[in-house]
């Protein structure tokens, strides 16, 4: 825990030396899934990250309480006041009790984390579940004069809180700004400012999620769950706050100033966020026809691939490039990943087994620091890589007896593998991976067929026909029957 770690705060806007408040204890918040659709590869990649991150600050030794919560209220999410949840929207369609949408996305968010051998947090609390502890942060709000009642809904008086503290500062946005590209919105008639936002909102008869509270039955705001929640786990003030580059604002903004206006703290001291993905140099979108899902992207059925590509071969390109730069998905650049990812595991895999052959001809120590400068540099996994590349280069040289290495350093190489390779950057050893691989073939294919499904439903039958005539090429016969899709490996 030396370490001199450097992590960029997106709130400072610069690089700053990490000290926790309570060392060794760090507290890391990161926003999880709204469940009510399956996790697209947007998701992948946020988690992932943060998974990085949870990683490398347990190896340095750090007691990481891990926080990433599940919205199982699907709230207005574009932060309008009026509209239907979009939980209660998915159980609608579906014929379905809401919590039994929550319940089926959830368990698939957690198939597609074990896939990519992303770890499970140390808390994963629910929305559902903190309730109290949101009516509770309304009231303190209120009491502080903050917020105010109107029709059963509670509103966030931005420009009353703007007096005493910059609203919008994490986005760089001001509320003149913020006025001047405000678009009129259905159901504000209720607010005094169009900048003002919900906390606490008042259900409509036809509003199947609700709870009762103080101000009449309703449901909590989307940006309140992650102040109530973050607050209860990791306290008033807190180490790092993630989440996508997406949510800082209106998101993360609203956080603040929730946070704030609660507890007189601004919660996190570190915000970080991650960037987004492109395909082919366009922002990657369902309606650009360039979303791919998980399930696409293992399997090859999407229109833009040329092949599927295995779990660690995405981790292993998604982690090539830095969390907070734009990533470029091409199926050139997934082939060139795919190899290079081979290419390590084999020269990591070849060391197995060797005997020392004499005094080490190379610098081991300069290998170490070099893994240790690269992460403590904001969590460089982009050089951290090449790094270990140039370590398999020199594995594979003394496998070949192109290179001595003593027995020491050889079991020196062999750790600084395990330490960076598998136990920072989360790789599978090759053994691992195929029974991995045996193991997960249920989950994935429930994720397949979840695919197949909701194309069914969206009456895109050409994709569900291409899902099915895929699998029947790999020896896998689908079966449709009343209760759903069965499938069977030849």
């Amino acid at each position: 825990m030396t370490a001199k770690l450097k992590i960029y705060n997106t709130l400072t806007r610069q690089k700053e030396n990490f000290e926790p408040i309570n060392p060794p204890h760090v507290g890391l918040y990161v926003c999880g899934p709204t469940v009510y659709s399956d996790v697209h590869l947007g998701n992948v990649r946020s988690f992932l990250s943060f998974d990085i991150v949870y990683r490398y600050l347990s190896f340095l030794g750090y007691k990481v309480r891990y926080v990433r919560n599940i919205t199982d209220v699907g709230h207005l999410v574009d932060d309008a006041d009026s509209g239907e949840d979009k939980i209660a929207k998915k159980a609608r369609l579906e014929q379905l009790e809401p919590m039994e949408v929550v319940q089926k996305y959830t368990n698939g968010f957690h198939d597609v984390m074990r896939l990519f051998n992303i770890l499970p947090p140390s808390i994963e609390p629910t929305a559902t579940a903190h309730i109290i502890e949101q009516i509770e942060m309304v009231k303190k709000i209120l009491d502080k004069g903050f917020a105010y009642e109107s029709d059963g809904s509670v509103y966030f008086d931005v420009r009353k809180f703007n007096e005493s503290h910059p609203y919008g500062k994490l986005s760089g946005r001001n509320i003149d700004d913020l006025m001047a590209n405000t678009r009129s919105l259905d159901g504000q008639d209720h607010k005094r400012d169009p900048l003002d936002f919900a906390i606490w909102k008042r259900a409509e008869s036809s509003h199947i999620m609700r709870w009762p509270s103080p101000w009449g039955e309703g449901f909590p705001g989307w940006h309140l769950e992650c102040s109530a929640m973050s607050t209860k786990y990791l306290g008033a003030e807190f180490d790092i706050h993630g989440g996508g580059m997406d949510l800082k604002f209106p998101h993360h903004d609203c956080e603040i100033a929730q946070n704030i206006g609660a507890t007189g703290k601004s919660g996190p001291r570190i915000w970080m966020h991650g960037n987004m993905l492109t395909v082919n140099g366009r922002k990657m979108a369902k309606s650009e026809g360039n979303g791919f899902t998980p399930e696409e992207l293992i399997s090859g059925n999407h229109k833009l691939l040329e092949q599927g590509y295995s779990p660690m071969t995405v981790r292993f390109f998604m982690l090539q490039c830095h969390y907070a730069s734009t990533l470029d998905f091409s199926n050139e650049a997934l082939r060139a990943a795919e190899k290079g990812y081979k290419r390590l595991m084999d020269a990591i895999d070849g060391l197995e087994g060797l005997e020392p052959s004499g005094k080490s001809d190379f610098d081991l120590a300069a290998l170490q620091a070099a893994c240790a400068e690269a992460m403590n540099d904001d969590f460089n996994t982009p050089i951290l890589i090449s790094v270990l590349f140039e370590a398999a280069k020199i594995a594979r040289q003394i496998q070949s007896g192109d290179r001595s290495c003593s027995e020491e350093d050889l079991t020196g190489l062999r750790s600084l593998f395990d330490d960076y390779a598998f136990t920072v950057l989360g790789f599978r050893k090759l053994e691992e991976s195929k029974g991995k691989e045996e193991e997960l073939t249920p989950g994935l294919m429930d994720l397949i067929l979840k695919l197949r499904h909701s194309a069914k439903l969206s009456k895109d039958y050409a994709t569900a026909d291409r899902i099915r005539n895929a699998l029947q090429e790999m020896g896998i016969t689908v079966k449709d029957t009343p209760q759903g899709s069965e499938y069977k490996i030849d």
